[in-house]
């Protein structure tokens, strides 16, 4: 469930990000889903514990990356995008992939609170903005050490797991705003530039032995 906020000033309304308030209690259907999942931890876990790690206070501070806006929908729900970086920082998914599996993986159905949905519930450009929001917000670090300590706290997933799959992963790196598609290509691109540079470089000290077999 989706807390509609509206912040009144002098002359108009403008609109923040609405607070997210999903179920604490699991359904039937989600503890069904559950059961079957059991090896996939991180997923139980960020279910079980959603309410913790997004209470309202922090979700305040994830609202205070947007400007409030007199015009327009409000933007969706932080809270929400917040838990699909998380999963797909642990994952290293795509965020092509992030969008596909918010529609067919009841995995991520679970912890996005969209169980059958028809439709994501979130664009890829608004995934990507979101990031590029909490990196310049200084809020990605953030992000990770309180998942980690809530993690820690619950004794419901390993810690030093934890922040080693998201400190290891590329969102959070210098070209983390990007997609992960991009940054194989400079990957590959920086990986093509130290060929050809050691090529140069192999070809200019033939070009000394010649010359100095060419003095004597």
């Amino acid at each position: 469930m989706v807390s509609s906020r509206k912040t009144h000033v002098k002359g108009g309304k403008k609109m923040q990000p609405p607070l997210w308030q999903p179920p604490v209690e699991l359904s039937e259907q989600e503890e069904q889903i559950v059961k079957r999942i059991r090896k996939a931890k991180l997923f139980v876990f960020l279910r079980q514990h959603r309410h913790e790690l997004l209470d309202e206070a922090f979700q305040q501070e994830l609202a205070s990356l947007y400007r409030p806006a007199e015009r327009g929908q409000p933007p969706v729900v932080p809270a929400l995008l917040a838990l699909a970086l998380i999963l797909e920082a642990y994952t290293g998914v795509s965020d092509d992939e992030v969008i596909e599996a918010t529609m067919m993986d009841r995995r991520w159905q679970l912890v996005l609170d969209c169980v059958d949905t028809q439709e994501a519930p979130f664009s890829k450009g608004t995934l990507v903005a979101f990031r590029r929001r909490l990196i310049e917000g200084q809020m990605d670090r953030r992000l990770i050490e309180r998942t980690i300590e809530i993690a820690s706290q619950s004794q419901a997933f390993g810690p030093r797991a934890l922040r080693a799959a998201l400190d290891s992963s590329p969102l959070w790196g210098a070209g983390r705003v990007e997609d992960t598609y991009n940054l194989v290509g400079h990957a590959l691109n920086k990986v093509m530039r130290v060929v050809a540079d050691r090529a140069l470089a192999g070809a200019g000290r033939g070009s000394d032995r010649g010359g100095s077999r060419v003095g004597l």
